[in-house]
C-alpha cells in the first residue's frame, strides 16, 4: 500500500520549497510524485509551426522524490508519517501521532 496518493495534501521536508504545501497531482513511477505548485522550473521550448506550438519559456512542474515530501495532518498542523492498519477488513491508512484515519472527515 502507498503511504502517499494521488489527491493528499503534503508538505515538503527538504529542497528549495522546503516548508511549502501542496496537492499530489499523479504519481510517476514507484518513488515519485508530482506536487501542484512545488519544483516549478522554466522550460525553454521550441516552437513548432507544424503542431501549431508557440516557443518560448513555459513553468513546468517536475516530479519530486517521496522521501522528500511527507503527508500533512490537519489536526497537528505537521507533517506527519503514515501506518497501515486493518478496520472492518479493509486497509486504511492511519497518521502515526494519533491514530486518525487519512482522509477520514471528522
Amino acid at each position: 500500500m502507498q503511504n502517499i496518493r494521488k489527491g493528499d495534501e503534503v508538505i515538503v521536508l527538504s529542497g528549495r520549497d522546503r516548508r511549502r504545501r501542496g496537492t499530489v497531482l499523479r504519481r510517476v513511477g514507484p518513488d515519485h510524485v508530482l506536487v501542484e505548485g512545488i519544483n516549478v522550473v522554466k522550460k525553454h521550448t521550441r516552437g513548432n509551426p507544424m503542431a501549431g506550438t508557440q516557443g518560448g519559456i513555459i513553468d513546468k512542474t517536475m516530479p519530486i522524490h517521496v522521501s522528500n515530501v511527507a503527508i500533512y495532518n490537519p489536526e497537528t498542523g505537521k507533517a506527519d508519517r503514515v501506518g497501515v492498519k486493518v478496520v472492518d477488513g479493509a486497509k486504511v491508512r492511519i497518521f502515526r501521532s494519533s491514530g486518525a484515519v487519512v482522509g477520514a472527515k471528522a
